[in-house]
């Protein structure tokens, strides 16, 4: 905003400025995106492909390719500098958190991973799996204390920091007399807070303001879900077999809340009890899809935080095998394909085309390729023909509803016919993907071994 008043002070003016667009402006605000990515999520990234190249031994061509398909995921892309908007910030600081605990930096890991959950709070999808993590370091193979300790000073001294400014504007307002707002909006979380404090005269304003941010953050007064999102609740909602709107929002946040613990629980256990740095991909993948099937007021563009380390597994051992690359393919096709309808209402359709077939085309996968599934080079393991079939049905799926929503109107009685479509197809496929990183987290980390299921034992001397 401060270089955008040096340019032309009329894009930011208070008020009068509202819906003032403009090519110039448009073209800055855009910049703005691109300069951003290019500070936060691109360093990132190269950190962590080096890290994960380091800790799988992934040679040199492979980690390029790997990088090179990480930069270009299609969904960011037409998210970002299409739909318009920062998640590139968000994701970039959470990919620096992940190549911290690649490096074993505990504390710095968690600098980042406030960073992205202050700038926004989307990360959260992430934070079971990052405390499980942390907290398991501090435990497994034996007590750490001062490693608890130090996780501890980093993360309090940066939700400190990130509050701060906030702090200084409430006593700043204070010594002018300027009334506190939503003084008549008491948010739900002030009632926790005992009567004996919130009766103080000086400390009542920053309570209410902390605890107001704190409930912006958790959007339960904003129903269920606003928009069709492919996730399980507006799938059934959307379909018919459920209709959940003549039940008491109480009644669904608490549903919801359940199914996300069940979900996520799984993933936090296993990173919680094995620790290990190789786990985390996929940890962090599992974690953020159970929170987008299953959580509470999810968006379209919430599939950009699991699809971000699953995307990353490309970069790890084996990552350009078969079975990986067709996985991270599928996701990632599925996941610019449910967000279409989106990208269509802004004009973006030729890009959302162009962008999403050359990337898998780039990763030899369906519709531009079908390498991954109809060969095999020596020595190389060929997938499963159960995987093969799903991912070529939901392929010939997702082709056949854009013939079908291009050439087909949707019927008078059905106007949303094929929007609803793709809600039930996509949220079908996220729960394969869901499934998918699970069972190889519970195969990596050899939690399975028990039951015949082995994995290589990965080297991990410095993990603790």
């Amino acid at each position: 905003m401060t270089s955008g008043n040096l340019i032309n002070p009329s894009w930011f003016e208070l008020d009068t400025s509202r819906g003032y667009e403009s090519k110039s402006l448009k073209i800055y605000m855009r910049l703005t995106v691109l300069f951003s990515e290019y500070i936060t999520l691109v360093p990132a990234l190269i950190l962590a492909v080096r890290q994960l190249r380091r800790l799988s031994r992934v040679i040199s061509w492979e980690a390029v390719i790997a990088f090179t398909a990480i930069l270009l995921q299609p969904g960011l892309l037409l998210i970002d500098h299409g739909h318009f908007q920062y998640n590139s910030v968000m994701l970039g600081f959470m990919v620096a958190a992940i190549a911290a605990m690649l490096h074993g930096n505990a504390p710095q890991s968690c600098l980042f991973f406030v960073a992205a959950l202050g700038f926004k709070q989307m990360a959260l999808f992430y934070a079971p799996a990052v405390f499980a993590y942390l907290l398991g370091t501090c435990l497994f193979p034996r007590l750490d204390v001062w490693r608890f300790t130090k996780i501890a000073i980093y993360t309090a001294c940066a939700f400190l920091a990130l509050y701060l400014p906030f702090l200084l504007g409430i006593a700043y307002d204070i010594s002018r007399n300027v009334p506190t707002p939503y003084e008549h909006e008491v948010p739900p979380l002030l009632k926790m807070v005992p009567g004996s404090v919130v009766v103080r005269k000086f400390v009542y304003p920053y309570i209410l303001q902390v605890t107001q941010s704190i409930h912006r953050i958790f959007p339960f007064s904003r129903g269920l879900f606003e928009d069709k999102v492919a996730n399980i609740w507006c799938a059934i909602h959307a379909s018919g077999l459920w209709k959940l709107h003549k039940y008491d929002s109480s009644i669904l946040s608490r549903a919801a809340l359940g199914v996300t613990l069940l979900a996520i629980l799984p993933p936090c256990l296993v990173i919680f009890l094995r620790p290990q740095r190789q786990n985390i991909l996929l940890a962090f993948a599992t974690c953020a899809w159970g929170f987008f099937l299953c959580s509470y007021q999810v968006h379209e563009k919430n599939v950009l935080l699991p699809l971000l380390p699953m995307t990353l597994l490309l970069a790890s051992e084996k990552g350009l095998s078969y079975d990986v690359r067709a996985w991270v393919g599928f996701a990632n096709a599925l996941g610019s394909w449910t967000m279409y309808p989106l990208l269509k209402r802004d004009g973006l359709s030729i890009p959302y085309a162009v962008l999403t077939l050359l990337w898998l085309w780039l990763l030899g996968l369906p519709p531009s390729s079908l390498s991954v599934y109809s060969s095999k080079f020596k020595g190389a393991k060929d997938l499963q023909s159960w995987i093969k079939i799903i991912h070529l049905l939901f392929y010939t799926v997702m082709m056949l509803w854009h013939l079908g929503e291009l050439f087909v109107p949707a019927p008078g009685r059905f106007p949303h016919m094929w929007v609803v479509v793709n809600v039930v197809v996509g949220a079908g496929g996220f729960a394969c993907c869901y499934l998918w990183c699970l069972w190889n987290l519970l195969i990596r980390s050899n939690v399975l071994s028990s039951f015949g299921y082995n994995n290589i034992v990965y080297a991990d001397k410095k993990s603790q």
